[in-house]
């Protein structure tokens, strides 16, 4: 079980990475390729998920991730549509930092049946937004503000609130093809305030800026754009020094 692995993992005080991938941005014949290195990796586990791709096309790169991928594989939806059966587990998100009502509960709704009729391990999220320096994907297909950069304490109550309302995980994320990081001080006062893992994501590009969020208070850090411009760069945030070690 995925929950079960994490909460053993951040038990021993050890920290979880995992990559991104994007079907949009990804093409079919390359998937073996990146598959492969992601197996020769430390990576923990792989996400799956994309702002525009359409269910048939998600299920088709699913299939094919999960019978060649060896670590397991979670749906990082961006909409009802990328539900399928060809993955391990489904962050179930909530967009807590917004107030799309669409993405709080409406998309959840629509797609209840379907997620039911899995067998998927679900993972309730509370998805936030953070404001960067540039407008990404993420921001843009919300139509949600983010939370200012600056508001380290609406950031740490709206996590704590998403606690409270029986949320198991936290993401702070940046969106796809932030430059930065979420700052360090913003990642420690989430921290501070909840007890479920907290996960981190966006500009995340070098194993310094990984160390960082990590050092900061993430449990799990998310690793994408990095690695989608460059499948080898995966290894810049290998826990072992180098690809020919593996």
């Amino acid at each position: 079980m995925i929950k079960k692995y994490i909460k053993n993992k951040i038990s021993k005080k050890e920290k979880i990475w995992c990559v991104l991938i994007d079907p949009d941005k990804l093409h079919f014949d390359d998937v073996d390729n990146l598959i492969s290195l992601i197996n020769r990796s430390s990576c923990d586990f792989i996400l799956l998920g994309g702002s525009l791709i359409n269910h048939e096309k998600f299920s088709e790169y699913a299939k094919l991730i999960t019978n060649v991928s060896t670590k397991p594989v979670i749906i990082f939806p961006g909409d009802n549509q990328q539900i399928t059966k060809y993955a391990d587990g489904l962050f179930l998100l909530s967009l807590i930092s917004g107030r799309n009502s669409d993405l709080l509960i409406g998309q959840h709704v629509k797609s209840a049946f379907k997620i039911k009729a899995t067998n998927l391990e679900i993972l309730p999220c509370g998805y936030m937004l953070v404001e960067g320096d540039n407008l990404t994907s993420a921001i843009y297909i919300s139509e949600s503000l983010p939370i200012p950069k600056d508001k380290f304490d609406i950031a740490a109550a709206t996590a704590l609130a998403g606690e409270q309302l029986g949320l198991q995980f936290i993401y702070l994320d940046k969106g796809s093809g932030a430059k930065f990081t979420v700052q360090n001080e913003m990642i420690k006062s989430v921290k501070q305030v909840i007890s479920i893992p907290l996960i981190v994501g966006g500009g995340i590009n070098s194993q310094e800026d990984l160390e960082n969020v990590w050092n900061a208070g993430a449990d799990i850090a998310v690793i994408g754009t990095s690695v989608e411009k460059d499948f080898n760069n995966i290894f810049l945030f290998d826990k072992r020094s180098s690809k020919n070690e593996l």
